[in-house]
């Protein structure tokens, strides 16, 4: 599996990977000047004495590249957790889909349950809506959607520059595509943050999506981590 669907139009597709549980062992073992040259029981040893011991660094040696199709507010979260997660030799490229280059059609988050405000919390969600609720405001956000995009192609139509006739979408629920090249050690951490219980649902579930395609590749490493 190479790609898995998330959310009403979502998406996670692994594209690339280097690497591997060997090439992780690997890379710690050269400080003795050692070499596996297949995974064994000690090297599983190795790998979970590192993951115990906060030892990270050799996961930098592997890396994934992944496409992502995701709500712009996904994708802002995402972001800070990425930079936040980078070390000045790390991988950690980002390329983003742009519309003052491509008038694609338009596609938003709009298909699922409304959420109250925690609370107890200025950040986070509560209970679900009830139904009626809920389907009022997805109503209304459907109003506001189809409204916006026609005066976003009543200015393009008009001859308006892309660039500045994307000012009519609105912008947080618009799905923007991106491509992510990181290493194996700023992905985990990326897992570690936006699975735990306290993360937004929306991008948790890409997470969800990231791990059951990355863990395959690296399947050691996952199991020393999150044990």
């Amino acid at each position: 599996m190479t790609k898995i669907d998330v959310l009403d139009k979502g998406y996670v597709r692994l594209v690339d990977h280097m690497g591997s549980d060997l090439s992780i062992v690997n890379a710690a073992r050269v400080s003795y000047d050692k070499e596996s040259a297949e995974f064994s029981d000690r090297d599983a040893r190795l790998l979970q004495f590192l993951m115990d011991h906060d030892h990270t660094s050799p996961l930098r040696h592997a890396a994934l590249t992944f496409e992502v199709y995701a709500p712009l507010m996904v994708a802002r979260q995402w972001w800070k957790y990425a930079v936040g997660s980078t070390y000045i030799d790390d991988q950690n490229g980002w390329n983003e889909s742009s519309r003052r280059y491509v008038t694609e059609n338009e596609e938003f988050y709009e298909k699922f349950t409304w959420r109250s405000a925690p609370e107890n919390s200025k950040q986070g969600s509560g209970d679900d809506l009830d139904p009626t609720t809920s389907s009022m405001w997805t109503m209304m956000l459907d109003q506001y959607l189809r409204h916006s995009e026609a005066l976003y192609f009543r200015a393009i139509n008009a001859g308006i520059a892309p660039e500045q006739a994307r000012l009519f979408l609105p912008a947080n629920g618009l799905y923007v595509r991106w491509r992510w090249t990181v290493s194996l050690a700023s992905l985990i951490h990326f897992l570690d943050q936006r699975l735990g219980h306290d993360a937004q649902f929306e991008i948790s579930q890409y997470a969800l999506a990231v791990r059951e395609l990355a863990q395959p590749l690296y399947p050691n490493t996952f199991r020393a981590y999150f044990s």
